[in-house]
């Protein structure tokens, strides 16, 4: 069988490149005049995209391939994509859930005890001769003994995460869109009655329309002076200025945050405080993983082409039954 015509948006990994090439070919854009260029000369034989990096794909970039027919997402967010417009031309959409899922969640609970514990701060200490000169670094204000942690989304990274937990005997609550009656945790239904209940936030959903700014200077207050938040979903989830505002006026302790409203920009103002903690959105970043993400990202498209059934499709795009 001839090889499919296929648009990579983005860097993909070595092993991830090289998978590719073997089944398809491959035209490549990094740059939005990338996309330009491959669609005057190869729009019409373009029948799948493969995204590996944050590459905004509206219905104006979608509509200059017409035989599209699926597109392969590294990545178990999609957002940037625009599934209405691919739900009407019939465009399957696919993740790469459950392989990032322990990665994330390992990550979040390193960036959590790194919040409440102080530990860059006190590696710095270190670094700087200060235990040798000064003496023991200064106690920790918070600990994760009695506290209650709250999750914001309690998919397979929220599940994942709550699981460390119970190993560390911290107490779990959740907000979802619904209550997931197999869960083992108390749900509630209203967020912001969560956020009265709890000091610690480990917030997990995707960026949508649904979820910008879901977290608002109000929700900031809820959780109230001991409060902590640990975000490791989407930058967006949380208004931004509002939790600058929170973390200088001590009105929450303290916050995580491994992603950011505009990354790779992080605010200034942000920066400068001592009190949060700040990745550069190391979620799922180790060699294990991305190169898990992208073997799936491969195998959704090879599942489509090959046999019509990609193994990971989103909700807002399913697969057409067949006959």
């Amino acid at each position: 069988m001839a090889k499919v015509e296929i648009l990579v948006l983005g860097a993909v990994r070595p092993a991830t490149r090289e998978a590719l090439e073997r089944d398809f070919i491959c035209h490549d854009a990094n740059e939005p005049a990338d996309v330009e260029t491959i669609a005057a000369e190869a729009g019409d034989q373009i029948r799948g995209i493969a995204r590996g990096g944050h590459f905004h794909a509206d219905k104006a970039l979608l509509a200059r391939f017409p035989k599209l027919e699926i597109f392969s997402n590294f990545g178990v967010g999609y957002d940037g994509i625009d599934l209405d417009y691919c739900a009407g031309k019939g465009i399957v959409v696919t993740n790469t859930p459950d392989v990032l899922t322990e990665e994330v969640a390992d990550t979040a609970l390193g960036l959590l005890l790194t919040t409440v514990r102080e530990l860059s701060a006190a590696e710095q200490y270190l670094r700087a001769g200060r235990w040798e000169t000064e003496g023991a670094s200064p106690l920790t204000k918070a600990t994760l003994r009695n506290r209650t942690v709250g999750i914001l989304g309690l998919g397979r990274i929220g599940m994942a995460i709550a699981r460390r937990l119970d190993a560390m005997q911290v107490p779990v609550v959740y907000h979802s869109r619904r209550e997931k009656a197999d869960a083992g945790y108390r749900y509630y239904g209203d967020l912001k009655a969560m956020l009265e209940a709890i000091d610690t936030l480990v917030i997990v959903v995707p960026g949508t329309a649904e979820t910008t700014n879901l977290i608002d200077a109000d929700m900031l207050k809820a959780l109230g002076p001991d409060g902590i938040v640990i975000n490791v979903g989407r930058g967006t989830v949380i208004d931004e200025p509002a939790l600058i505002e929170a973390l200088a006026s001590r009105t929450i302790q303290a916050a995580g945050l491994d992603v950011f409203a505009k990354e790779p920009h992080v605010p200034e103002a942000l920066i400068a405080l001592d009190n949060v903690v700040l990745f550069p959105h190391l979620g799922s970043a180790s060699h294990h993983t991305r190169d898990a993400m992208g073997k799936l990202m491969v195998d959704n498209l090879k599942g489509w082409f090959e046999n019509g059934e990609p193994l990971t499709p989103v909700p807002e795009t399913p697969v057409p039954a067949k006959g």
